[in-house]
């Protein structure tokens, strides 16, 4: 769910906030953690809003801004060119206002952060340490890199679950109409037959006369159970439980642990290879993870302060992998931490889609046997009275 808040930061005074969070408190904790003091906080219901809302493209501002980098352009330069060619009104209006705190001595990272509804925590971090490098360049490369990563294995879990979830579709749309429009008519041939008949296919028979008796009850009633169902998977709690059952099943919480942790090493990776420090980086990344992971990455980050190794404190707190271990410490003797994390992420992506991929070609075929089953037996026993009677004929 997304929440609009209103929120005095350090530094930045009256901001206002666009949030992903399971709960109105979790929003507020969010807030907090990030120094600021919550002044109003409102559901965001922008999915049923008739207006669209204009939605700042990041990514491609990053590459644009990177090619012009590479010509040789200053960061003013840059900005005055993005803001002639964009056309969007409300992404002028952030630029235009980027480009006047520009003209005013502040730093690029300072001006991004008056609009933290387009550009996240993440990214300020990222543009924020190459300011002490110079190279502003090779932190959008590393931005970019990351969220192109990222935006392919959603897409390729996404693209996955369309098939199964289209065999359920029409499956369940068949099923209906055969329910509802084939077997009372069907039902209504059959009625002089008597009661010599199977008892599944007297059910169906009955179920049909049902149906043509009380069809505008057995609509409005399907209506409201359709309006009860969707308001219950609208409730935070109510997805907040099927996460915890989920977690719980072994094969699956550990499939969602794995991917978790990708997200985890990545984000981490990218934040270290900018030069940020790992117990600040651990404090910006636990934000992206699952609440019941968050106490763990703050423990972490306590026994890295205290004088732990990351490798020792990560595994102490279970933010890892038996690989992912043995790689944290590869890149403990050599320095390069950042690389190495950005690795464990890959691995884990690469485990998460050869899962993904083998247990939907599981699913597929077992969904097309269940789905022939169901409407086979419905028409079987639609036809079987025809059966019947042949035989008796006979």
């Amino acid at each position: 769910m997304r929440y609009e808040v209103k929120a005095v930061m350090s530094g930045q005074g009256t901001v206002h906030l666009e949030l992903e969070a399971n709960s109105e408190e979790e929003a507020r904790r969010q807030v907090v953690e990030q120094g600021g003091m919550v002044l109003s906080i409102r559901r965001s219901f922008s999915g049923f809003s008739l207006k669209a809302k204009s939605h700042f493209p990041l990514v491609h501002f990053s590459q644009e801004l990177l090619s012009l980098q590479i010509a040789g352009l200053s960061l003013v330069e840059s900005i005055e060119t993005l803001l002639e060619k964009e056309q969007d009104s409300s992404n002028r209006k952030i630029i235009q206002n980027i480009l006047d705190r520009l003209y005013e001595g502040v730093t690029f990272s300072q001006a991004l952060q008056e609009f933290p509804q387009a550009f996240p925590p993440l990214y300020i971090a990222t543009v924020r340490a190459s300011e002490r490098t110079g190279d502003l360049a090779e932190a959008l490369t590393r931005f970019i890199t990351y969220q192109t990563q990222m935006e392919f294995v959603r897409k390729k879990l996404v693209g996955a679950s369309i098939y199964p979830v289209l065999l359920l579709v029409i499956g369940f749309l068949v099923s209906i109409f055969l329910m509802v429009f084939v077997v009372p008519k069907f039902s209504a041939i059959y009625d002089d037959m008597g009661s010599d008949l199977p008892w599944l296919s007297l059910l169906l028979i009955k179920w049909g006369q049902f149906v043509h008796e009380r069809g505008w009850e057995l609509a409005i009633g399907a209506l409201a159970l359709l309006i009860a169902a969707g308001y219950t998977v609208s409730r935070s709690t109510f997805r907040a439980s099927v996460m915890q059952f989920l977690w719980r099943i072994p094969a699956i919480g550990e499939r969602m642990r794995v991917y978790q942790l990708a997200r985890f090493y990545k984000t981490l990776g990218m934040l270290l290879r900018g030069g940020i420090p790992i117990t600040q980086a651990l404090e910006m990344v636990s934000g992206l993870l699952q609440a019941h992971f968050r106490p763990k990455v703050a423990a972490a980050a306590k026994h890295i302060r205290e004088g732990r190794t990351i490798s020792s404190a990560m595994e102490l707190e279970g933010l890892t992998t038996a690989v992912g271990n043995r790689m944290l410490r590869v890149g403990e003797r050599t320095g390069l931490m950042g690389d190495m994390m950005e690795r464990i992420g890959n691995f884990h992506d690469e485990e998460i889609a050869r899962w993904v991929e083998w247990t939907t070609k599981l699913i597929e075929p077992l969904l097309m046997a269940v789905i022939g089953i169901v409407i086979g037996g419905i028409i079987i026993l639609m036809y079987m009275p025809i059966f019947e009677l042949a035989g008796s004929i006979n």
